[in-house]
């Protein structure tokens, strides 16, 4: 006896529902910056090409299929940091995480990463046997790094060492491919060193130091390359922007599938789909003027 095709695809969708499991997601943390907290778009997370409003479930399903993943960060902002160890173990809950990269870790630090996991639990002065640099704030990457080293997975420098970038300040290298190389990426990146130099950089040194931004993106594509997949890699958000950053030197690696790029960014802030395929809008830090103080020497 034939059913009707109708009955068919019914009882197939059902059975496909009756498949599926729910995973249960760790809490997501509350917010600690004390600005834009009555911000409309506090938490929202959207999608750029089609502008929907995802749930962080619908988030994680969506990274979870891919073999690498870009999150780009404020380096300051502490709800990106409980963010990143949130999806860190959010993602875990539907695949195993192969793979860590962190902007913040640098080759010569690589051998301590590792001596530091072989052992049955963590020392207490973790920053002391890593050598942590202190430009980075321990009180905020630490719970990122302190639950990395707990997994099974490894934890990757992604950085350039402290002599490679006194090599490519000296003598910048002639950077490969045709995506990184573009007009278009390099005048966006130029302002980009200007206003992190509060203007005060001399314009002849400017090439220079666009080498040396362009040779850390080459460095983080080649190393999330190399990484056992699912890879992760954090990184502040000029880093993984898909217009300029280590998108660019992937394509230009031969790699044809993008990975998605996930922004963490303050309310308020403007983030195109150019630059990412996904916004996540956290609470602020405080408006600051960074440069004051370098202004006052000149």
């Amino acid at each position: 006896m034939f059913r009707p095709l109708c009955c068919v695809v019914l009882v197939l969708i059902m059975g496909l529902q009756g498949c599926q499991t729910h995973v249960a997601l760790p809490p997501l943390p509350v917010w600690q910056s004390p600005e834009g907290l009555e911000h409309a778009e506090l938490g929202q997370i959207r999608e750029l090409s089609s502008g929907r409003v995802l749930s962080p479930e619908q988030l994680v399903v969506r990274l979870a299929r891919a073999p690498r993943v870009l999150v780009g960060e404020q380096h300051d902002n502490p709800d990106h940091h409980a963010l990143q160890v949130w999806l860190l173990r959010a993602l875990g809950q539907y695949r195993p995480q192969g793979s860590l990269l962190l902007e913040m870790l640098q080759p010569a630090q690589q051998a301590r990463v590792e001596a530091v996991r072989q052992q049955a639990q963590l020392p207490a002065n973790v920053p002391d046997e890593l050598r942590w640099q202190k430009g980075w704030d321990w009180a905020l990457y630490g719970p990122i790094v302190e639950e990395a080293l707990k997994q099974p997975y490894p934890l990757l420098a992604a950085n350039l060492d402290d002599d490679e970038v006194q090599r490519i300040y000296r003598q910048p290298p002639v950077l490969s491919g045709r995506h990184s190389t573009a007009a278009a990426v390099r005048q966006v990146l130029a302002e980009q060193v200007r206003d992190s130099h509060c203007g005060l950089l001399p314009e002849t040194q400017l090439p220079a130091m666009l080498a040396v931004q362009q040779q850390r993106d080459r460095r983080m594509a080649e190393r999330l390359l190399a990484a056992p997949t699912p890879s992760l890699l954090f990184a502040g958000g000029y880093h993984v922007r898909k217009d300029i950053g280590v998108p660019q030197h992937l394509a230009d690696l031969d790699v044809h599938e993008a990975p998605p790029v996930l922004m963490l960014a303050q309310v308020g802030e403007v983030i195109e789909s150019g630059m990412a395929d996904y916004v996540w809008y956290t609470a602020a830090l405080p408006a600051q003027d960074y440069c004051a103080s370098l202004r006052k020497g000149h």
